[in-house]
């Protein structure tokens, strides 16, 4: 596969979006769905490999980041 991913899913079709929250700006990521999976990889790097998750595991993420499971991780002060 020329255009090979994480677990050799091939890239070379991918059709990558990204956010209209974006605002046109390249610091966001960008998604491509991919068969049974789903690709995200950074805008201001495409070239970089990007990471590679099932749909149930894009999915469970995304619930996590809307019910807030991960605002422990914000810095104080920010």
């Amino acid at each position: 596969m020329p255009n090979a991913g994480p677990h050799g899913i091939d890239l070379t079709d991918a059709c990558w979006r990204k956010s209209s929250y974006s605002g046109g700006a390249n610091d966001c990521v960008e998604l491509a769905e991919i068969g049974s999976h789903v690709a995200v990889r950074d805008s201001k790097n495409p070239r970089r490999s990007p990471l590679v998750f099932t749909r149930s595991e894009i999915t469970a993420l995304v619930s996590a980041l809307k019910s807030g499971a991960f605002n422990v991780l914000t810095v104080p002060g920010r």
